[in-house]
């Protein structure tokens, strides 16, 4: 089943509530995903400070992070995630971590983002990220009830296989082998059997082909079978998409403040302003995209 929220903020008055507000969203639907739970949040600095990248990684138990032999390295440990952030580029952490410790799996990295995963009570686990804490401008979370593979943190949502990227999933995709298989051929290398990762790597793969994020979901849309609510994020963009069928529930609201999705109303319910806000169900296959760099209006585009 599966429950999705997220909130992409327009006023900056607001970032240093940003934690709170989506730690008040997840817990509306812990009902609808008991397995496990993941939360990204983009531009809390705690975790990954001004001119630093950070990756988010699963390790085992005990792992030594000196071997990296990082100048700065900040780590934080939440749960089954670690946080690690430094004073250089993503794509040098990302290749120092894998090379140092191949034993870790990567879940996230950016420089604006940071991703905890993990297995367990949802509300248990946004205290152990601290979420409530977070401060920045847009986060997403998910509650999970597995139903295509093992209940992992490696199986949990988001997936966050592009730099700054990150996607959640309440649904099934009915032809995830094919794709997995193509990716696979292309190159692509995955870290779980969870039909949501070839989304995201599909994705991921689309933008670094030079498309939009709007694009890039109008071809999930033509290429992937099954029931599906897709929230998706980027460094400076929030989407929301739709199967043909929409059976997948979502609800999206809007003020001048702020834009925020979930999978059912009760979790938008105590955000700011919200008798205020324009509230709507978001039509089948149509890609709704706010841009944070221009003035956010929705911007619905026919698959």
């Amino acid at each position: 089943m599966c429950g999705i929220v997220g909130l992409h903020l327009r006023d900056p008055e607001l970032y240093p509530q940003l934690g709170r507000l989506l730690e008040t969203m997840l817990c509306q639907v812990v009902e609808r995903g008991p397995d496990s739970a993941g939360v990204a949040v983009y531009g809390d600095r705690r975790r990954c400070p001004e001119g630093h990248a950070a990756v988010s990684v699963l390790v085992p138990a005990g792992t030594d992070f000196g071997v990296l032999g990082l100048p700065e390295l900040l780590v934080t440990e939440a749960g089954d995630t670690t946080v690690l952030a430094a004073p250089v580029s993503p794509d040098a952490l990302v290749a120092a971590v894998r090379t140092a410790l191949p034993d870790a799996t990567v879940v996230g990295s950016g420089t604006d983002l940071t991703v905890y995963k993990g297995t367990g009570h949802p509300r248990a686990l946004a205290e152990t990220y601290d979420l409530a804490a977070a401060q920045g401008w847009q986060g997403l979370a998910h509650t999970r009830m597995a139903t295509e593979s093992a209940v992992t943190p490696e199986g949990c949502h988001p997936f966050s296989v592009g730099p700054d990227q990150c996607l959640v999933h309440n649904g099934s995709f009915a032809n995830h082998a094919t794709i997995r298989r193509e990716l696979i051929a292309a190159g692509h290398v995955f870290d779980s059997e969870n039909d949501s990762e070839v989304g995201a790597r599909f994705v991921a793969d689309r933008l670094a082909q030079g498309e939009d994020l709007d694009k890039a979901l109008r071809l999930v849309c033509e290429r992937f079978d099954g029931f599906y609510t897709l929230l998706v994020t980027s460094a400076d963009g929030f989407a929301v998409v739709r199967d043909a069928i929409a059976c997948k529930p979502a609800i999206i609201a809007e003020t001048d403040r702020w834009v925020a999705m979930a999978s059912e109303f009760r979790a938008l319910a105590d955000l700011p302003g919200i008798s205020d806000a324009r509230i709507y169900e978001p039509e089948p296959e149509r890609v709704y995209h706010w841009q944070r760099s221009i003035p956010l209006q929705g911007q619905g585009v026919t698959a």
